[in-house]
């Protein structure tokens, strides 16, 4: 049974589709972005929109399982943006 009102559960699934929407508008600008570094932002824009997908699904299924997972998502993402970034600005990574 779940503990969520009804009015909230709706308002998750509206965001989940929202949020689906925009995961695939960015992938199509990974896909077809202009240069790197629009493709890059558009990498980081995805992620940040898979860890709140992630997040959304963890309130509908009462998990804190993919809360943790959303978290390692997120630093995952960070250091390959730094890298991703450095990598095209200076040539190297390290």
């Amino acid at each position: 049974m779940s503990a969520l009102h009804p009015l909230v559960q709706i308002g998750i699934q509206l965001v989940l589709v929202v949020l689906v929407i925009l995961l695939v508008l960015s992938s199509y600008r990974v896909w077809r972005g202009p240069s790197p570094a629009d493709r890059l932002q558009a990498i980081d824009t995805a992620n940040g929109l898979l860890i709140g997908i992630i997040i959304a699904l963890s309130l509908v299924q009462e998990t804190a399982l993919l809360i943790d997972v959303g978290i390692a998502l997120a630093a995952l993402g960070f250091a390959g943006t730094l890298a991703v970034s450095r990598y095209l600005s200076e040539g190297k990574v390290f």
